[in-house]
């Protein structure tokens, strides 16, 4: 897929977003090698402490429809300038995707394109063995 496509996915996720609070919506398109694309979109709650990211969103849904290979992610926000994952969508990212390809933007169409080990260069590393 290209990454206009996956940037397109991204804003149509963004329309979903519940930014109650923040009025910050954020939305999100992960692919797979195989051309799948799963979207997520920010979900915020009262506790705050319980919002979900838009990123996690995304790659939640994709490991539940049973994916484990990704080979980029587009984060979409109405920022001025496009607006990186936090640190947990980073660590979580890092998990499941390695050195994953993100493509962040804004909606006037400003892109940069990062690896993960940009933005997120000292990894917590930890493989369970699956059973």
């Amino acid at each position: 897929m290209s990454e206009d496509a996956l940037i397109a996915e991204a804003i149509q996720a963004r329309e979903n977003a519940v930014a109650t609070f923040s009025n910050f919506k954020v939305g999100s398109a992960i692919s797979t090698p195989a051309g799948r694309i799963f979207r997520g979109c920010n979900v915020e709650n009262s506790t705050l402490g319980l919002t979900v990211c838009a990123e996690r969103v995304a790659l939640l849904a994709a490991l539940a429809a049973g994916e484990r290979s990704f080979d980029r992610i587009a984060v979409i926000t109405q920022s001025e300038q496009p607006s990186s994952p936090c640190g947990a969508c980073r660590q979580l990212l890092w998990e499941f995707c390695d050195d994953i390809e993100v493509v962040i933007a804004n909606l006037d169409g400003n892109v940069r394109r990062l690896r993960l080990a940009e933005l997120l260069p000292e990894p917590f590393v930890f493989k369970a063995e699956e059973k």
